[in-house]
């Protein structure tokens, strides 16, 4: 038995939030998005390299992506790259990711994280996840990483916990989707509330313990599956399987349902990467206020992004809290906060052509 967990990233999404940069063919998560030299996905699986060795390491996808994952992260065997045949969100890939390791080993002991996220001051971050990895020895829990927040951001879920109810791991009470502004600041100064990171940290028999309990339907097409991982047959398994899910989060599935609920509180700068606004606000900005990558030339311009990857001369003058986005062959420009216009974009966008997204 390995004393190292598990670490579980997953890598599916489409990122159309981050479009035109995001496409597709190649999501956010495959982008060196902070101008590292490393991309998201890679920037994950190098912060979890100090608590496991490479073959801990599963990352779940998009089958058209596996391709992407075997290029960013040629560390891994091809066994360790799960691949989903549609986009079912976060319950089914999760369920698969567990019990697939579950069958490797049964008292293995799970961390499932986005690939898309910026985590600084990792030394606090992983006292975080220490204490969440000895929280989630006692069966049966479920362990989940809050953030304790610096604002009332309405671009994140929420979880409210039980205070006084344990020396780290916390009980938690409710967890709310993404609240208005208005129920974000009664958050806030309740002070009992913290951000919803997605990061989960349980054993594996905890989850399909609460998987049989909650979500009857997925547990049992796995159970009967199980003699198909690591076989030829696992991909013909996963496609019926997925055929037969739902599309539902584990937030609604399983941890909004299940009593054995726990959250340890979070201490560290974190950012979703969600939005061209989550980018401003961590990357790196001028006395204006603007971020800038690229070609460019600003007058009277504040508090935007203006981004260019094809080395012509852009020239702004008098945009406030904008973003334009020059990237091969689309130039979006928008105000930066106006991601939820995005959706209708892109599909707009579609009607125009397939290339375009």
């Amino acid at each position: 038995m390995h004393n190292k967990p598990y670490i579980v990233i997953m890598a599916g999404g489409i990122g159309s939030r981050f479009w035109p940069y995001s496409r597709r063919k190649r999501p956010k998560q495959f982008l060196d998005i902070l101008g590292t030299g490393r991309t998201l996905l890679q920037m994950t699986y190098d912060r979890f390299r100090q608590l496991a060795s490479p073959e801990q390491f599963f990352v779940i996808t998009y089958r058209k992506y596996v391709d992407l994952v075997k290029e960013q992260l040629p560390e891994l065997q091809d066994y360790q790259i799960l691949s989903e045949p549609n986009r079912k969100n976060t319950a089914p890939c999760i369920a698969y990711a567990g019990y697939k390791i579950h069958s490797i080993d049964p008292n293995a002991t799970m961390i499932i994280t986005p690939s898309d996220h910026l985590i600084q001051q990792e030394n606090k971050f992983f006292k975080s996840i220490k204490k969440a990895l000895v929280a989630a020895n006692e069966p049966g829990r479920l362990v989940t990483l809050g953030i304790k927040p610096n604002r009332p951001e309405t671009g994140y879920g929420y979880i409210q916990y039980v205070e006084g109810s344990g020396k780290d791991a916390l009980k938690v009470k409710t967890f709310t989707e993404k609240p208005n502004i208005k129920l974000a600041k009664a958050f806030i100064d309740s002070g009992d509330f913290v951000w919803n990171s997605g990061i989960f940290i349980w054993k594996c028999a905890s989850l399909i313990q609460a998987m049989e309990k909650h979500m009857p339907d997925l547990a049992e097409v796995f159970q009967e599956g199980e003699e198909h991982f690591g076989s030829e047959g696992e991909a013909d398994f996963i496609t019926k399987a997925y055929l037969q899910f739902k599309n539902i989060s584990v937030d609604y599935g399983l941890m909004e349902k299940s009593s054995d609920v726990y959250v340890i509180l979070g201490d560290f700068l974190w950012s979703d990467l969600g939005s061209w606004q989550s980018l401003h606000e961590v990357r790196e900005q001028d006395e204006d206020e603007n971020v800038i990558e690229g070609n460019v030339m600003l007058y009277g311009t504040k508090k935007s992004y203006i981004k260019s990857d094809s080395g012509k001369l852009i020239v702004v003058e008098g945009l406030e809290n904008y973003l334009v986005s020059d990237t091969d062959n689309v130039l979006l420009i928008c105000p930066l906060d106006g991601e939820k216009r995005f959706r209708q974009f892109v599909s707009n966008a579609r009607k125009k052509g397939e290339d375009y997204v």
